[in-house]
């Protein structure tokens, strides 16, 4: 009789538990940047926001759909290589994975959109400025940064406006955000009056800018504008004060570092560099972006780069439209994912449009005074 019960009793205990287990609900997110190569320092720190947000999540207890979600991440690394971008994005997608978190750079994020697209799963960008990014008329891509028209167009009547550019060089990386965003700045310089007197451009592994920035010194620039990312623009700067090129160094979010003063190794002058980044803060919502700063510190060990804030705010806003769908299933959320409208981030307030974009996408312009970097103005 005593087996009999113990029998009846363990199968109910299996009953209990597979029941406890099937009210369970994996979710995983992707996660991409280059977490490797001159840039590793920014892909990290995106997916340290992206680690963070699953974290908080776990820890907060989400249920979707009347089950309790367990949500793991997906993390490969792109490189900041186009090729590389596709093949990671691909594995992702055979890992069946619920949305995706990426890419950093529009230069691998474009491409990854097909794959993302071909496959029906949304993806967010928490970088991705180019604006063929959300107008390939793929309905699973978003971004929650303002695009390079904006971006560039707003440093370039800057440049004549509030810096008093006479003569503006352009130079940029070739790659698809660096040549971008130089294209955008030029149109707003032309359009607020200015003068660009020379366009060069290098690559985004180049050391030696001797040439090119020769080239530039005789025609006497008081503004220089890089299209590209830091670790290019540090030692682009440590050759123009060796060749004693005393103009502003301007530049998008890609140069806008915290490491910037690091790789130009102490040759920045006070309120020498203007550089935007997308998105920003002001009034209420700066206490939650220092709040979130500080935590992300006594977490990792490490200050924000940039984009760990907006990484984190994706993952969010990405579980946020599971949740109200009752699905993680990519083809039920997806479309509440797109409706997505106020959902008060630490990076402000994130609304879609019908391409993908943000709405109303906020830039912050700084500069550099000691080595660190200081906020200028929130601009819309």
């Amino acid at each position: 009789m005593q087996v009999k019960l113990n029998m009846i009793v363990g199968a109910v205990a299996v009953v209990l538990s597979g029941t406890a287990m099937s009210q369970e609900l994996v979710v995983k997110i992707g996660h991409v940047g280059p977490t490797s190569g001159a840039i590793a320092h920014l892909g990290k720190d995106n997916e340290l926001g992206a680690r963070m947000a699953i974290d908080d999540l776990n820890a907060k207890g989400v249920t979707i759909g009347g089950k309790k979600a367990k949500f793991e991440l997906l993390a490969e690394d792109d490189a900041g290589d186009p090729k590389q971008g596709t093949a990671a994005a691909q594995k992702l997608m055979d890992s069946k994975v619920n949305g995706v978190i990426g890419h950093l750079n529009s230069g691998t994020s474009i491409p990854a959109s097909k794959v993302y697209s071909d496959a029906g799963v949304p993806q967010i960008s928490p970088s991705a400025t180019n604006p063929k990014f959300t107008r390939n008329g793929y309905k699973t891509a978003f971004r929650v940064v303002a695009d390079d028209v904006h971006l560039g167009g707003t440093l370039g009547k800057y440049a004549v406006k509030e810096l008093k550019g006479k003569s503006i060089a352009v130079i940029d990386d070739r790659t698809a955000y660096g040549q971008g965003v130089a294209d955008e700045f030029e149109k707003g310089v032309k359009g607020a009056g200015g003068k660009v007197v020379g366009r060069e451009f290098t690559n985004d592994k180049a050391t030696d800018f001797t040439a090119i920035l020769t080239s530039l010194k005789a025609k006497k620039p008081d503004v220089v504008f890089f299209g590209g990312m830091d670790a290019v623009a540090g030692p682009m700067l440590r050759q123009m004060k060796q060749l004693g090129i005393e103009a502003k160094f301007m530049g998008g979010d890609g140069i806008c570092s915290g490491e910037l003063p690091k790789l130009a190794a102490g040759t920045m002058a006070d309120n020498q560099v203007v550089c935007a980044e997308a998105g920003g803060v002001e009034g209420e919502s700066k206490k939650s972006m220092d709040d979130f700063k500080a935590k992300f510190k006594a977490k990792y060990k490490a200050d924000v780069q940039i984009y760990a804030p907006y990484v984190y705010d994706s993952v969010n806003v990405m579980v946020d439209a599971m949740v109200k769908a009752g699905s993680a299933e990519p083809a039920k959320y997806l479309p509440v994912l797109a409706k997505t409208d106020g959902y008060k981030g630490v990076t402000g307030t994130i609304s879609f449009d019908n391409k993908g974009d943000i709405k109303n996408g906020a830039l912050t312009l700084f500069t550099y005074k000691a080595g660190a970097r200081q906020q200028i103005a929130v601009v819309r």
